[in-house]
């Protein structure tokens, strides 16, 4: 079910040179999440808690210490708007937290 979600949203969510696609997946035991241009398919900027420092899990306080990591590498590359694509799951507890921290770190979505 999450993948059809994941499907519907993807009809009206993509990410331009000017405002690429923050692109957000989360498993079991792990919250990763990129920064998409999907006009030239490339990958702009990307964080996992499988690093090295983000190791906090899939929690809210984890997610949050992981968009404002993201939001610093954006910035990096030259990137300040997104386009938030959930990836089909709900917007609560880590999602949220994710969002909430890249807002935090300066990403404008």
């Amino acid at each position: 079910m999450r993948v059809i979600r994941h499907e519907r949203l993807r009809k009206r969510i993509t990410g331009t040179s000017e405002q690429p696609r923050l692109s957000v997946y989360r498993s079991a035991k792990h919250l990763s999440a990129q920064i998409i241009d999907d006009v030239k398919g490339h990958t702009i900027a990307a964080v996992s808690t499988q690093e090295k420092g983000l190791e906090a899990g899939d929690n809210v306080a984890g997610a949050k210490k992981l968009g404002a990591a993201l939001a610093a590498r954006a910035k990096e590359q030259g990137v300040t708007k997104v386009v938030f694509d959930r990836g089909g799951y709900m917007y609560h507890g880590a999602i949220a937290g994710l969002a909430d921290g890249a807002r935090e770190g300066g990403l404008e979505f």
